[in-house]
């Protein structure tokens, strides 16, 4: 024992975490006994738990990462960078480290258009219909398994799936001893990750043997400067699950959430500055800026996002026999919050105010001020489903009834002029309610069931109603909401799989309709919004040996009335859209892996696509190239071109070592250039870029060295992003203001971009007890 201590005091930050552990000794133990009926009741109830949002036909255009995965380069940044292994899939964030704001898209579609669950439950906002993943910092640590599924796929609850779907699983039902995590990491621009967990499986009560206990629960604190000047992140998050869990029926309560305060740093900056040409600062962010009386540029210091939310999930998952089992749950998420602004010359019309008067009586029309938008919403409903499993078929139905109540509204909070405000002025004010409901059945039939050899086709069939209603003031222009809109969609899908040996071959079709967002409803002025809808068509190969895979998967998406990203955004940082006619997306993903050895391997995907709109007209702003001199609004035709921000080339390398607790990651991304709106101008386009990340990390010997004792087992890690300083942007935008050559041609446009922190690195360790 004296030996083993020598070992653990090498490291101070170790031996702090044994410090804590020594506690562990004080929680009620669980006897062998007690663990292993534990275990089979725990694994049966999840073998027949029915999370009606994962794949039921096996395909290969989809990846599934369990909690290992996932935590393996979790050191702060949000959850969408933890799944950029994805092909296709692109990571983007506001502060430029992925701490503040984050996006991400899939085959070019946004987050909007993109489906997340968790635990069945939608996540996507109902208005926005997105994930604010800094509302859920650290999430990935609660994670069992995350599901990514690229193109429709298969019915779920809330928004189409128009990418993908990325269904999420935090009810640990297979967890069934007790223990304890302690993590912490720190890195560049003051970035700093502390969490701490708890799952506790309770001894069993009496002589029962049908059921137990367990309660899960974790807190997350993360704090980060962000890469961009003043857009730092105060952020904390919270996951608990407490659990009655039995041979045939299981109950728990899901509660989790977070609030967070971040910077803003979504105004962009132009072309020198995200490349750092001429040694510009990269870090530079224009949010808040002012001029002082005496012409001093100034920082508005409370330029600053602040938002709280909070879910709460009970679910019951029951089996009846053998072949039949449900699942259900009621749902109620709560969220609030505001955006504090300060705006430079504004017009005292744009706020519903009187201009205000010099001491002369002459109008005084602009003035600078603060303004705070609120939002406080409601969500509520329940799902379920239902599955019926034999050797030659199964088949699955249920649905979900779903509502939301949103209110916002905006205040004027001082004015640069002297002026009267009346006390806490509202400029605008506008409510929501939305109410979505779906009913789907599912079937897979084995028609060839054999050891080697199986054939089987799949069916799944969605009705879903969509009422949404707005009324009130929209905050652009002060007119007045006037929407009242009812939906009825039918989203049909099939596919047929046909595997022998490690071969597979399937091919699947499925319809999905979209309604539009509140954004499209609020920026898209007298051009009312149409629902649109999506007939994607996969055609996939695999080949698995226990040495390397390969794989293909084609897709067609072919569109009508695809709501298409603009590169132009609101004052809130959202991005806006427009319908298009006709458009599509195809490409090849092409995936292989090869073990090189037992402790080395090589996994990599490539797509390349081609996504095109046909006959896109649009209208630009334009000034003479020459003088500058504006000229005017024009509508013109270009033609063919291609979506904004789709690029035609993605790829992933990744190398793993893994030996003798070693563990190191290199992971290099490839995305091509991007066209930041659909015009197809080389003078709005992001510039194609690689990074590449080492992930190294090392179990510590615990038991080895303690000879065998109850020890903590301690993990050390290290995240090196963009290991070779690339300085590129990953996001941007354009507000189609064109210069105009003799000829009539355009260039010289004046786009945005979001520069994306260089070299950066994180350390730290994870102790479990």
């Amino acid at each position: 024992y004296i030996r083993c201590m020598k070992k653990i005091l090498i490291l101070s930050a170790a031996f702090a975490a044994i410090s804590l552990s020594a506690r562990a000794a004080d929680v009620p133990t669980v006897s062998a006994a007690d663990t292993a009926a534990i275990t089979v009741l725990m694994n049966e109830m999840a073998d027949i738990e029915v999370v009606a949002s994962r794949v039921q036909q096996t395909t290969s255009n989809h990846e599934q990462l369990t909690k290992e995965d996932l935590n393996k380069e979790n050191t702060g940044q949000n959850l969408p960078y933890l799944l950029s292994k994805t092909p296709g899939l692109q990571v983007t964030s506001d502060d430029g480290l992925g701490v503040g704001y984050t996006y991400f898209r899939v085959r070019g579609t946004d987050h909007t258009r993109i489906n997340m669950t968790v635990n069945d439950v939608p996540l996507n906002d109902s208005e926005s219909q997105t994930v604010f993943w800094v509302n859920m910092t650290d999430m990935a640590s609660s994670m069992q398994s995350i599901d990514v599924q690229r193109g429709v796929g298969t019915s779920t609850n809330g928004i189409a799936s128009f990418g993908a779907s990325v269904n999420m699983h935090t009810l640990s039902l297979r967890d069934t001893t007790t223990h304890f995590t302690l993590a912490f990491n720190g890195g560049m621009y003051n970035t700093f990750k502390e969490m701490g967990a708890a799952h506790v499986v309770f001894p069993r009560l009496g002589d029962k043997q049908d059921g137990r206990f367990a309660l899960s629960a974790r807190f997350s604190k993360v704090n980060s400067d962000g890469f961009l000047y003043h857009s730092a992140s105060d952020l904390y998050s919270y996951h608990s699950d407490l659990g009655y869990y039995g041979r045939k029926t299981n109950v728990v309560l899901s509660v989790f959430g977070g609030k967070e305060k971040t910077g803003m740093g979504w105004d962009g900056v132009d072309y020198a500055t995200a490349y750092g040409l001429d040694g510009a600062d990269r870090r530079y962010n224009p949010a808040g800026e002012y001029k002082d009386a005496d012409g001093n540029t100034c920082v508005y210091p409370n330029q600053t996002d602040n938002y709280a939310q909070q879910h709460a999930q009970l679910h019951l998952t029951h089996r009846f026999n053998q072949h039949w089992a449900l699942n259900a749950a009621l749902h109620y998420t709560h969220g609030g919050g505001y955006y504090e602004q300060y705006k430079s010359g504004k017009k005292f019309s744009k706020y519903g105010l009187d201009n205000a008067v010099d001491s002369e009586g002459n109008a005084i029309k602009k003035t600078d001020l603060v303004q705070l938008k609120n939002l406080d919403n409601h969500f509520y409903g329940f799902v379920a489903s239902a599955k019926y499993t034999r050797e030659e078929a199964d088949v699955q139905f249920g649905g979900a009834a779903n509502n939301y109540n949103g209110k916002h509204w905006g205040n004027v909070t001082w004015t640069s002029v002297p002026y009267e405000l009346p006390y806490d002025y509202e400029y605008y004010r506008s409510t929501s309610l939305k109410t979505d409901a779906n009913a789907y059945a599912k079937a897979n039939w084995r028609i060839i069931n054999k050891a080697q050899e199986k054939l089987s086709v799949y069916g799944d069939l969605q009705y879903r109603y969509i009422h949404y209603l707005l009324d009130g003031i929209n905050d652009e222009d002060l007119s007045a909401f006037d929407v009242n809109e009812h939906f009825h969609f039918f989203n049909p899908k099939a596919g047929l799989t046909y595997q022998n040996g490690g071969h597979m071959l399937y091919g699947t079709f499925a319809i999905a309709n979209r309604e539009p967002s509140r954004n499209n409803y609020k920026e898209d002025g007298d051009q009312k919004p149409l629902s649109e809808r999506l007939y994607d068509y996969e055609l996939g190969y695999t080949y698995s040996h226990p040495r390397f895979t390969v794989g293909a998967n084609l897709y067609m998406m072919d569109y009508d009335n695809q709501l298409v990203l603009t590169g132009n955004m609101s004052s809130t940082g959202a991005y806006l859209t427009k319908n298009v006619k006709d458009s599509y997306r195809m490409g090849i993903e092409l995936t292989a892996g090869v073990k090189i050895t037992d402790w080395f391997r090589w996994d990599g995907n490539v797509v390349v696509s081609r996504n095109k709109i046909l006959n896109y007209k649009d209208v630009v702003t334009l000034y003479d190239a020459t003088t500058w001199d504006w000229i005017g609004e024009e509508e013109r035709d270009f033609g063919t071109t291609t979506i904004a921000f789709s690029p035609s080339v993605t790829a992933m390398s990744l190398f793993t070592f893994d030996y003798k607790g070693l563990l190191a990651e290199i992971q290099t991304n490839v995305c091509g250039k991007q066209y930041l709106d659909n015009t197809q101008n080389a003078s709005s386009m992001l510039k194609a870029f690689t990074t590449t990340n080492l992930n190294l990390q090392y179990q510590l010997p615990m038991t080895q060295w303690c000879g065998g004792r109850r020890v903590p087992q301690i993990r050390l890690l290290a995240q090196l992003n963009n290991m070779f300083d690339a300085k590129y942007a990953s996001n941007g935008g354009s507000d189609m203001s064109y210069l105009q050559n003799a000829d009539g041609s355009l260039t010289g446009a004046w786009p945005w971009f979001y520069a994306q922190a260089g070299i950066n690195v994180h350390a730290g360790f994870v102790v479990e007890f």
